[in-house]
């Protein structure tokens, strides 16, 4: 929350006057500021001075909704604090994307630096409403699929299969492109990547801009997934693919998964060779008979804090 936001570029945004201090807001909504702030940096938004005029209405209701969330017992103020931040994370994340499109919107149609808030002014009349829908139609969605998917799960550990997709040689690549090529590579791999898992069964849990984490219910279609990737992106102006695969309990928290399949999973594919798949023994145990693959013993590795171990690579069968 600042006021440094040209010429009202931020308003036209909230859509609505910026006319309350943070202790106002506190009292409106009946607790100590101290309180107030706590909340509101869990959402990710930076104290201000406290004669600072920032706060809209909306902040005013949205503290009391949480609020209202904790002393009804929906929640309690460590959950709230959690499902905070994680909103917080979330939208940060997208609210820069949508930005950053917007920015590219108006270079390509050639507006000069000058009359940049008066456009942005514009956009926001034209693009704020429908993208608002759109969060919360989105939102419901992924909620249904993700309550549906844990309602009768043990939140303790959840068996999956675990990937890591990881361009080769990324780094050295970043040196020798410019900032537009490296940016417009990016989105191509993240682009395919998250087409190929979710139109394959699985789900991305997150992108690291070289790298790609995804998870599965079944080890085979980890596996399909994995030999799509590494074919859909095989001789198309990319870096060569490398991928990682276990399969084995996990811990999701706050969207997240972690555990030894997860670290497994990517200590398997900084020892994979370009344009290969490596598995762990567990998970090639459950593709033993499909005859969709392949298999093929490698020799015995040493996994860093994990041993060592004797993985597969996985192949489509009729491969070479």
């Amino acid at each position: 929350m600042s006021r440094e936001d040209g010429d009202g570029v931020a308003e036209a945004f909230l859509r609505e006057p910026r006319r309350y201090t943070s202790s106002q807001v506190a009292h409106m909504a009946g607790v100590p500021v101290y309180r107030a702030r706590r909340l509101w940096r869990a959402l990710g938004f930076a104290n201000v001075a406290d004669d600072a005029v920032e706060f809209t209405d909306s902040d005013v209701e949205a503290l009391r909704t949480m609020l209202s969330m904790v002393s009804s017992g929906a929640y309690d103020e460590e959950h709230m604090l959690l499902m905070a931040r994680s909103i917080g994370r979330a939208t940060a994340r997208l609210a820069e994307s949508q930005a950053e499109l917007g920015a590219e919107a108006l270079d390509q149609s050639g507006v000069p630096l000058a009359e940049r808030p008066r456009a942005w002014r514009r956009r926001a009349e034209l693009v704020v409403p429908d993208l608002a829908r759109l969060l919360v139609y989105a939102w419901r969605r992924q909620l249904a699929a993700a309550a549906g998917r844990l309602a009768d799960q043990d939140m303790s550990s959840v068996r999956m299969a675990v990937g890591f997709a990881d361009l080769v040689a990324f780094t050295r690549l970043s040196r020798q492109i410019t900032a537009t090529e490296l940016a417009r590579l990016v989105d191509r791999f993240e682009g395919r990547s998250a087409d190929i898992v979710t139109s394959s069964g699985g789900r991305v849990v997150k992108t690291l801009g070289d790298s790609v984490l995804f998870v599965a219910d079944k080890s085979h279609v980890a596996a399909e997934i994995a030999l799509r990737l590494v074919e859909t992106h095989r001789g198309r102006d990319m870096p060569e693919l490398r991928v990682g695969l276990a399969a084995g309990p996990v811990i999701w928290r706050m969207g997240d998964v972690f555990g030894t399949t997860v670290n497994l999973a990517s200590r398997l594919t900084a020892l994979s060779l370009p344009g290969t798949i490596l598995a762990d023994p567990e998970l090639a145990e459950e593709l033993e008979g499909d005859r969709a693959f392949l298999l093929r013993a490698v020799d015995r590795l040493s996994v860093r804090g994990l041993g060592e171990l004797a993985p597969f690579t996985i192949m489509r069968a009729g491969a070479t």
